[in-house]
């Protein structure tokens, strides 16, 4: 795990990137954010009032002196956050009710990404998901060309790394949406030194069964490939001969991928996430993120039974995306 994060961490001190933690009160938060700060790894701005945070981190028995403290209702910029915001939501809110809602520390946080004040956001130790990601939808958007956002997990086990996608965002993505999301899990593979080999999986390889389900798979496959013929991506597969050469020569002799894919697409959310929990637990792989694709700029959700060590590894992680 130490040699997934150093060469991040290497070069990100040469950057000096903003990472916005909205829940700075949070003890998780502030105990990554000291460390964080103090490594100089990124510049930790936490969202709150400044006595209550300083407070919480005497508490907490950590340094928060290499961290900023950002406090909404006293931010110098509020009003030129304002008509930002009135803009970016093109009249669907009043400057009134935008005032309201950018004191919600993530309305407010994700607005300091977009205005160029910081370079990604990280949220979710005491937020829902939904609460994280709704502002990222409506004030970072996806990028062009991308209808939806996704969630992805680096699955890290010794020498070993894997791409699992999607665990996290979207219940049952259609053609159009697994191949995005194969495209966006490449590109998250390259951030790892991972050279990406996509497995498209179901529970069918190359036409072995017939269903709906395997045939928008299929078309997934075909989607992706006209979009980046120079990726080696393939499918649909059932994950053993996606994973074991073996079974891949009976099955899928003709294929490019030969049983060693490293980026695995599931076909559905329920099977994205009790396939990385599987590998989590029975395999003793280490499940890093979830880490979202397909924003204009970085935002990542914590899940709210994280610790410190969770929240420092997606910090470094949603830094490394903005570079």
């Amino acid at each position: 795990m130490s040699d997934l994060f150093g060469k991040l961490k290497g070069k990100l001190k040469e950057n000096g990137r903003r990472i916005v933690f909205p829940e700075g009160l949070d003890e998780r938060i502030l105990t990554a954010a000291s460390q964080l700060g103090a490594e100089g790894v990124l510049v930790p701005v936490l969202v709150g009032d400044e006595e209550k945070v300083q407070q919480k981190a005497r508490e907490v028995g950590v340094d928060i002196a290499n961290t900023e403290i950002i406090d909404p209702s006293k931010y110098d910029q509020f009003d030129e956050m304002v008509t930002s915001f009135v803009e970016r939501r093109k009249g669907k809110v009043t400057e009134e009710d935008a005032r309201k809602l950018l004191l919600d520390e993530n309305y407010f946080g994700t607005m300091l990404v977009y205005m160029e004040k910081a370079d990604g956001l990280v949220s979710g130790s005491v937020h829902s998901t939904a609460e994280t990601v709704r502002p990222a939808l409506q004030i970072i958007k996806t990028k062009p060309g991308i209808k939806k956002t996704s969630g992805v997990f680096i699955m890290v086990r010794e020498d070993e790394r894997y791409v699992f996608a999607d665990c996290a965002i979207n219940i049952s993505p259609n053609s159009q949406d697994l191949a995005e999301i194969a495209l966006a899990s490449a590109d998250t593979a390259g951030l790892f030194d991972i050279e990406p080999r996509v497995a498209m999986l179901s529970f069918s390889t190359k036409g072995s069964a017939q269903s709906e389900e395997t045939e928008k798979v299929s078309k997934a496959v075909t989607i992706a490939k006209e979009q980046r013929p120079d990726l080696v991506l393939d499918g649909e597969f059932q994950f053993d001969a996606a994973f074991v050469p073996s079974v891949a020569e009976k099955k899928a002799p003709d294929s490019v991928i030969k049983g060693d894919a490293n980026v695995f697409v599931f076909p559905g959310l329920e099977a994205g996430n009790i396939g990385y929990k599987i590998a989590q637990r029975l395999g003793n792989f280490d499940a890093v993120g979830p880490i979202l694709q397909g924003l204009n700029k970085p935002v990542n959700d914590l899940s709210r039974g994280c610790n410190s060590d969770d929240v420092y590894k997606l910090a470094i992680i949603t830094a490394a995306q903005s570079l």
